[in-house]
């Protein structure tokens, strides 16, 4: 399945993309795309609807973050071998885990605004996994069963604040709008091999990421496995997996986004997203 959630910021409705592309609206079945409904057993009830008998929805709604109230949005850091070596960086021993900030978190392809002083806002395409289980020490042969499904997210970055400025990541990767994830939660079954996506990004229509999840290096099972035995991770958790080369900051010499800016990006088989970027404003 291919679960969304559309309408106005604050004000989604549950629905699903059929196989004919027909957005349908679920609200009449569940309540939202929520911690509750992410279990193995309410996706298989809701699998059990025949999309032909929902309403179709007219237009073309926005499209909110395809899971609400997210708990914990957790980011794994220099994930591919290639993105390690385009910014200096050594391969890590073990997952480097970061947060960022809930508040972040948007559609995909909500505006993106770059934070007050902002001079090194930059662009991370990832595979997004959202945990449908609660989790906790799980061993890698069961880690995706913990899994309800897979999203494109954005990982925006301002390199300034997360490099520059003294302490922890997180202050230059939770900034407003820094987290645009959709367009859909993919379910699992509908991904058989989360190691075998490509990932791609543009800015201003030219190519600046192109990569496939094969090269991480960590796969979806180790993390998933990992992050359990530091934390807890319960039903509608992200777990962004990082980036592909191809970043600004590894540019020579760096790009960073600027106003007016367009990013749009995708990861095989979980849709795309549009972003253009906006100036700060309170």
């Amino acid at each position: 399945m291919k679960l969304v959630r559309f309408g106005p910021a604050g004000q989604e409705k549950p629905g699903l993309i059929d196989a004919q592309g027909v957005l349908r609206d679920l609200s009449g079945v569940v309540p939202d795309i929520g911690a509750a409904q992410l279990g193995r057993q309410a996706l298989a009830s809701l699998a059990a609807h025949d999309p032909a008998g929902l309403p179709a929805v007219a237009g073309e709604p926005r499209m909110g973050c395809p899971v609400a109230n997210v708990g914990k949005f957790i980011a794994i850091g220099l994930n591919y071998f290639d993105h390690a070596a385009e910014v200096g960086a050594p391969v890590p021993k073990e997952p480097v885990i970061f947060m960022k900030a809930t508040s972040c978190i948007q559609g995909p392809d909500d505006p993106v605004m770059l934070p007050e002083g902002s001079q090194k806002g930059d662009w991370e395409v990832e595979l997004g996994i959202v945990i449908g289980e609660r989790a906790r020490y799980v061993e890698e042969a069961a880690a995706l069963d913990y899994v309800a499904g897979y999203c494109v997210v954005n990982d925006v970055s301002e390199r300034e604040f997360q490099m520059d400025r003294g302490g922890t990541w997180d202050k230059g990767k939770g900034c407003d709008t820094f987290g645009p994830i959709g367009p859909w939660l993919v379910t699992r079954d509908d991904v058989p091999d989360p190691q075998s996506l490509d990932l791609w990004l543009d800015v201003n229509g030219q190519r600046m990421q192109t990569g496939n999840t094969r090269t991480m290096i960590f796969g979806v099972k180790t993390i998933v496995s990992y992050v359990s035995r530091f934390m807890t991770l319960l039903p509608g958790d992200v777990i962004i997996t990082g980036t592909p080369p191809g970043v600004g900051l590894g540019m020579k010499p760096p790009v960073f986004l600027r106003e007016g800016d367009v990013m749009t990006l995708g990861v095989q088989g979980l849709g795309s997203q549009r972003q253009r970027v906006v100036a700060f404003a309170r």
